[in-house]
C-alpha cells in the first residue's frame, strides 16, 4: 500500500538549494501505473501554443522578498497541464461537491471544471454531488454536462447546494468506491479542505486510484499560502456598495479592503485590532468628535470583532461551534449599534439617527464579477490538469501570481489574519483618520507575534510548532 495514513509530507531539496513541498501522486502508493499522451496534444486550440505544457521541474517560490538571513526558500510544484496523464478520457468518472457557506464564484468553478474536463480531456462522466459532503451517501446527485452548466456563472449561489458538516469519511469513500468515481473535486474553505485531506488519506489507505483535488473557497480570504481566494474581489466590490449606501457591516479582510476602496468610512473595527468603548481614546470619544466635525459617520465592523467586549458583559456562545467546526461568533454589529445608541441618547442626551444593516448575504449570494470569473477559470483548470496528471491530496491556488499545487496540510494548519503591524492596516488608519484604539501593550504584543522564530542549531526553532 505504500505510505501509511500519517506519512510525512513530501519534502525535496532542489538542486538550487530550495525546499520543494511536493504534493502526493498516485504512483506513491500504486506503483507501475501506465501513462498516456495528454489529449491536449491533439487539440488544435492548444497544440499550436508554444510551451503550453508545464515543465515537470517547474516550481513556484512561496516568498519573493527575502533577505540575507532568510532560511532556504520553500517552493511548490507549478500547476498546469503535463505531457503525460495517468487517466484515459473514457476511464474518468469525476464528481464535484461544494461545501460550507455561499461565496461568489461557486457556479463559475463548477462550470469550468465541467467544461474543461469535457472539452479539453474528452471526459463524459461527471456527477454533481448535491448538498455538501452528506450528498455522497444521501445519493443526491445530478449529471453535469456543458449544456447543463452553460449559464450558471450568471447566477449567485451554487447549483449543487451546499451545507456545513455531514462529513462521514467511511460513508463518503464507500460511496465514491461504489460509484466507480476516480476524480473528486472538492470546493470549500479550510474546514472543507480538512475533510478533503481525510478523504485522501482513506483513499491512499485503501490503495484506490482516485485523485482528490481541492479548490479553496472562503469569502474572508483567510486561507494560508495562496494570494487570495475566489469571490474576494466580488465581495469587496459589493461591500463597497454597501458602505457607500451607509451600510455598516462587513467581514475581516473584506472590511479593510472595502474601507480603503470606498473612502467613505470614518472607522473600521476588525478582530485583530482590539478596541475599547469608554474613556479617553475610546470609540465613543472618536464618534463624538467625528459627529461634531461632520454631522454623520460610517462605521464598518468586521465579523468577529469585539468578542471580548461581549464576553465581558456576560454575553457568550459557550464555545459553540457550527457543523463545520468553526467557532460561532456573536453578533457584535447589532450589539455595538445598541451600545452606541444607548450611550449617546441616554447618557449624552444626543439625538441620534442610527442605521444598522447587515449585508452578509448580499455579499455572499451575488454572481462573481469579471475578475473573479477569470480567476475561477484558472483555479478550475489547474485542478483538473493536476488530477489528470495523477496528483492527489492537493489544493490549488496562486502563490506570488503563479498557480501551484499545495499539500492540504499547508492550507489547513493556519489562517491568514490582518496584521496590525502591517503596512495595509497603516494605510487604512491613514484613509479613515481614525485612531488605532490600541494600547502600548497591545502594539508590543502584536510585534512579538510577528517576530520570526530564532533558528536553533538542531534546525528547529524557538517557537514550538504542532
Amino acid at each position: 500500500m505504500g505510505h501509511g495514513v500519517d506519512s510525512p509530507p513530501k519534502i525535496v531539496t532542489g538542486s538550487h538549494g530550495y525546499v520543494l513541498e511536493d504534493v502526493p501522486h498516485l504512483i506513491d502508493y500504486i506503483p507501475d501505473l501506465p501513462t498516456y499522451p495528454n489529449p491536449l496534444q491533439d487539440n488544435p486550440a492548444y497544440s499550436v501554443v508554444k510551451q503550453y505544457f508545464v515543465n515537470m521541474d517547474d516550481t513556484v517560490a512561496q516568498k519573493i522578498v527575502v533577505h540575507k538571513d532568510s532560511p532556504r526558500e520553500t517552493h511548490f510544484r507549478r500547476a498546469g497541464p503535463r505531457q503525460k496523464v495517468y487517466f484515459e478520457s473514457d476511464e474518468v468518472h469525476a464528481c464535484i461537491v461544494t461545501c460550507g457557506g455561499l461565496c461568489p464564484g461557486l457556479n463559475t468553478v463548477i462550470r469550468e471544471i465541467v467544461c474543461g474536463l469535457y472539452d479539453m480531456y474528452g471526459v463524459r462522466k461527471i456527477l454533481g454531488i448535491e448538498g455538501g459532503y452528506s450528498g455522497f451517501y444521501s445519493r443526491n446527485t445530478i449529471s453535469l454536462t456543458p449544456k447543463v452548466v452553460n449559464d450558471i456563472h450568471k447566477r449567485g449561489g451554487t447549483i449543487l447546494g451546499t451545507s456545513r458538516g455531514g462529513h462521514d469519511t467511511s460513508k463518503i469513500v464507500d460511496s465514491i468506491q461504489d460509484r466507480g468515481i476516480n476524480q473528486v473535486y472538492i470546493i470549500g474553505g479550510d474546514g472543507t479542505q480538512k475533510g478533503a485531506s481525510v478523504i485522501f488519506k482513506e483513499m491512499r489507505r485503501r490503495g484506490l486510484k482516485v485523485a482528490i483535488a481541492g479548490i479553496p473557497k472562503t469569502i474572508d480570504n483567510d486561507i494560508a499560502v495562496i494570494d487570495k481566494s475566489f469571490g474576494f474581489d466580488t465581495a469587496v466590490e459589493e461591500a463597497q456598495r454597501a458602505i457607500n449606501a451607509a451600510h455598516v457591516e462587513a467581514e475581516r479582510f473584506i472590511a479593510m479592503y472595502a474601507t480603503l476602496a470606498s473612502r467613505d468610512v470614518d472607522c473600521c473595527l476588525i478582530p485583530e485590532s482590539p478596541f475599547y468603548l469608554e474613556g479617553h481614546g475610546g470609540v465613543y470619544e472618536f464618534i463624538e468628535r467625528r459627529l461634531k466635525e461632520n454631522g454623520h459617520m460610517v462605521i464598518v465592523i468586521a465579523e468577529g470583532a469585539g468578542q471580548d467586549l461581549l464576553l465581558s458583559e456576560g454575553i457568550n456562545s459557550v464555545n459553540q461551534k457550527d457543523a463545520s467546526g468553526n467557532k460561532v461568533l456573536l453578533d457584535v454589529g447589532l450589539w455595538l449599534s445598541q451600545k452606541i445608541k444607548d450611550h449617546f441618547t441616554r447618557r449624552r442626551k444626543v439625538v441620534m439617527n442610527l442605521k444598522y444593516i447587515d449585508p452578509t448575504y448580499m455579499i455572499r449570494a451575488v454572481p462573481s464579477n469579471a475578475s473573479d470569473n477569470v480567476y475561477c477559470t484558472l483555479l478550475a483548470h489547474s485542478a483538473l490538469h493536476g488530477a489528470m496528471a495523477g496528483y492527489t491530496g492537493f489544493t490549488v491556488g496562486p502563490v506570488n501570481g503563479r498557480h501551484a499545487y499545495i499539500p492540504f496540510h499547508r492550507v489547513i494548519e493556519t489562517q491568514n489574519k490582518v496584521v496590525i503591524t502591517d503596512r495595509m492596516w497603516a494605510r487604512l488608519l491613514s484613509s479613515t483618520n481614525q485612531p488605532s484604539f490600541l494600547s502600548h501593550e497591545h502594539i508590543e504584543e502584536a510585534k512579538k507575534e510577528e517576530e520570526p522564530p530564532t533558528q536553533l542549531l538542531d534546525g528547529s526553532n524557538s517557537k514550538s510548532s504542532h
